[in-house]
């Protein structure tokens, strides 16, 4: 295997799971923002209300783009295997 195959292999991994994790990271992050703020307006320091609506959310993206990144995710491997009979 040469280097730039690898090298080209790593980006595309990277690519992949940052196009996987980025719906769920950045809906639950800005979520937590908004909670955030309204804590500071409201002053109620309360742990599990930050917690529940993130939980939530995520588990709402989990539905909504779990099939999309299924799909990302199968589109991947099956490029990956078969790419093997071209490494060697």
């Amino acid at each position: 295997m040469h280097a730039d195959l690898a090298l080209k292999m790593m980006s595309d991994l990277f690519w992949t799971g940052l196009l996987l994790c980025l719906p769920l990271l950045g809906l639950t992050m800005l979520v937590g923002i908004a909670i955030s703020v309204v804590q500071v307006v409201t002053q109620v320091q309360e742990m599990s209300l930050t917690f529940v609506p993130k939980l939530f959310t995520a588990g709402a993206v989990l539905i909504v783009a779990g099939p999309w990144m299924l799909r990302k995710l199968t589109q991947f491997t099956v490029q990956l295997w078969s790419a093997i009979p071209a490494m060697f």
